[in-house]
């Protein structure tokens, strides 16, 4: 019997879906027949263990009961060596069906994701460099305040020096503390950077100074058991649905309000939603096939030795998925959550369950729809519920959460929550910090951005999709215009991938749809949905510059390509170390057909953040995001068919004259 076979004797495990996230006995096999198979060594690590996803068609020869292999993608790296291989397993067959070894030693070069216990390693190596003694013994720090050092170590970015080409290296800089709780952020080392070869276990860089800036010392500590005076003022807040949530789960796939999809998760990219759909009338219709974010990037504005090369690609890098947090109730989320624990696999190969990685609720959300006719007295109201899918990652200093919002009228949000600790610099006394903000005595924040960027598979109402661009635009005065009040919409159809990149405008108004041309709506015209982006900076560094060159993606707010299986990620697979020219530039380049046809939508937004005080000793959240809104998908407003609330206390004017008198607050014929 083979391993996938005593798997499906299990009767919960016999009806995986195909876009379930593997298993933990899956999971297990994957690497196990890795193991076994001859081409990896017992030292290799696992950074990448995910399902491979079935496509769209295969997915369609499945519901009408054509049965499909578990496949899993797998990478093995050689701790030793740095070689990478790419496996692709078979679980269903217990066999492996393709290997690619990855030419990272080759340019553009490009390393598999930093593992957790790689930090832990480049810290040692950090410490135990001679150079870096010395260099903290000039900076006044003794053998205790180096052991007692935070060193945080960073993707290290690229700049085509000899000891970054095809090697797997980390930059790491220095934090004082006095105590292990201490925030080390409030004391940065200026002007010491080790550069770690994480293969041959050394440091291959050092710089070091010749000017010393004096170790800013003020604490400006935030646990809990600092806060020697809390608010005492604020009253308990409870969230009751006495008879339970409205939507119903089974297994990864979630109904609720006429809304339905699957629930997924990889190391990369952390929350997936598959085939998010809504129910119209009999109809199930498909709105998008895959949504996720598939990358980050967080460049620093300061040219500084600490500062220039940071620039991390958090999900390529890192993985969001890996760094997701154990929600806790009452503090991550609040009302009656559903938790999805995620199957996952350590570095070693072995799998383990992330606890309430994932955290589902609903949400009032204030007034859905609302109009009073004081003609007749008719006064309708009804409030907005809406469902949030989320997960929170920590990635080193930043902690983000990823919140996706379904609306009862058919609209889709995805919100990014910003928040953590920022980056700091140490400033000579007396002198004011150049490049950013300051937020403390001696201490400053550089200036940088947070680009996000989610991909979105498309499939509105199945079929071919294409996407129009929009703009608003003033009529000239004329015999059309007479009073001047005129004005035009000017579109166009997004036939190549090239005409479709583009940046948003706030003064014309840009919007973009998707619709599909072979779904006519009720007045004739094609179905659509439209994206509603913030006008907000793309990438700043210059035309040129390496950050730009890896992270090209946040050079656009918006990107359409025709779906294909290898273009998963806005950066490439591959972003640590690596030289760019990689993602979502390179692959436009082809500039194919998007008209009509199988489409992915890109969208890109950020926050741009220059550091102040209120941003210290821990941020208090930012908000970047979008939306996507029913723009003629349906034939009226879906959510006129919520009843109204209940047992709510009567609605009364305290004007007589011509005024509302209702019963409750939602609804009086």
């Amino acid at each position: 019997m083979t391993v996938m076979q005593k798997i499906q004797n299990d009767a919960v495990v016999a009806a995986i879906h195909p876009l379930d996230p593997l298993t933990l006995e899956e999971i297990g096999a994957a690497c196990d027949l890795v193991k076994a198979n001859g081409k990896v060594t017992p030292r290799c690590r696992f950074p990448i263990v995910r399902l491979e996803e079935p496509s769209k068609a295969e997915l369609r020869s499945h519901a009408t009961g054509t049965p499909l292999p578990r496949l899993a993608f797998v990478v093995a790296l050689e701790s030793e060596t740095g070689a990478a291989t790419e496996f692709i397993v078979d679980l269903t067959a217990s066999r492996i069906v393709d290997t690619k070894l990855l030419p990272n030693a080759d340019a553009p070069y490009g390393q598999p994701p930093v593992m957790i216990a790689e930090f832990m390693l480049c810290e040692q190596i950090v410490k135990a460099d001679e150079g870096w003694r010395n260099a903290m013994r000039r900076r006044g720090m003794s053998d205790r305040d180096m052991e007692m050092a935070q060193v945080d170590p960073f993707s290290s970015g690229f700049f085509d020096r000899d000891f970054e080409r095809g090697r797997r290296i980390l930059r790491a800089v220095t934090f004082f503390r006095e105590d292990i709780k201490d925030n080390a952020y409030a004391h940065p080392v200026e002007g010491v950077v080790a550069v770690v070869d994480l293969v041959h276990q050394k440091v291959v860089d050092l710089l070091d100074d010749d000017k010393v800036i004096p170790i800013p010392k003020k604490k400006r500590n935030y646990g809990a058991y600092e806060n020697t005076n809390p608010r005492t003022d604020i009253k308990p807040l409870n969230i009751e649905q006495p008879e339970g949530p409205s939507f119903k789960v089974d297994g990864w796939k979630v109904d609720w309000q006429k809304w339905s999809f699957r629930v997924g998760f990889t190391p990369r990219e952390g929350l997936v939603l598959h085939q998010l759909a809504y129910q119209d009338g009999e109809h199930k219709r498909s709105i998008i096939h895959r949504a996720s974010v598939t990358e980050m990037v967080v460049p620093y504005a300061d040219p500084t030795a600490n500062h220039y090369w940071k620039s991390a690609f958090d999900a390529g890098e890192y993985g969001l998925g890996m760094l997701a947090n154990a929600l806790e109730l009452g503090c991550d989320c609040l009302g009656n959550i559903h938790y999805f624990n995620i199957p996952a696999a350590d570095e070693q190969g072995q799998p383990f369950e992330m606890k309430n990685a994932v955290c589902m609720h609903e949400e009032d959300y204030g007034i859905l729809w609302k109009h009073y006719e004081f003609r007749n007295g008719l006064f309708e109201v009804r409030r907005s519920r809406r469902l949030v899918i989320s997960f929170f990652a920590t990635v080193g200093n930043y902690d983000y959460g990823f919140y996706w919002y379904l609306y009862q009228d058919g609209t889709i949000q995805l919100e990014a929550k910003l928040t953590g600790i920022i980056q700091t610099a140490a400033v000579m006394p007396g002198e004011k910090y150049a490049w950013g903000g300051m937020v403390d005595d001696n201490l400053g924040g550089p200036t940088h951005q947070h680009f996000f960027n989610v991909r979105m598979h498309m499939d509105l109402d199945g079929g071919g999709n294409t996407v129009t661009e929009h703009e608003f635009a003033q009529r000239p005065w004329g015999t059309d215009n007479p009073y001047g009040n005129a004005f035009d919409l000017k579109s166009k159809t997004l036939s190549r991938e090239r005409d479709a990149a583009a940046i948003a405008d706030g003064q014309s108004g840009r919007y973009w749809k998707v619709t599909n041309p072979n779904s006519k709506n009720s007045v004739g015209n094609p179905v659509g949905y439209k994206l509603i982006v913030t006008p907000s900076p793309v990438m700043l560094a210059q035309e040129g510059s390496f950050v730009r060159k890896r992270g090209g993606f946040a050079t656009k707010h918006v990107w359409v390509t025709p779906y294909d299986p290898a273009e998963k990620y806005a950066s490439g697979d591959y972003p640590n170390v690596h030289a760019g020219g990689d993602g979502l530039p390179h692959y436009i380049e082809q500039n194919r057909n998007i008209e009509n046809t199988d489409i992915v939508l890109w969208h890109s937004f950020g926050h741009t953040h220059v550091c102040k005080p209120e941003d210290f000793p821990v941020m208090p959240v930012e908000y970047a995001g979008f939306m996507l809104k029913p723009n003629g998908f349906f034939a009226a407003n879906p959510a006129n068919d919520i009843a109204p609330e209940r047992n709510r206390r009567s609605v009364l004017s305290a004007n007589g004259a011509g005024a509302a008198a209702a019963s409750s607050c939602c609804g009086k014929s």
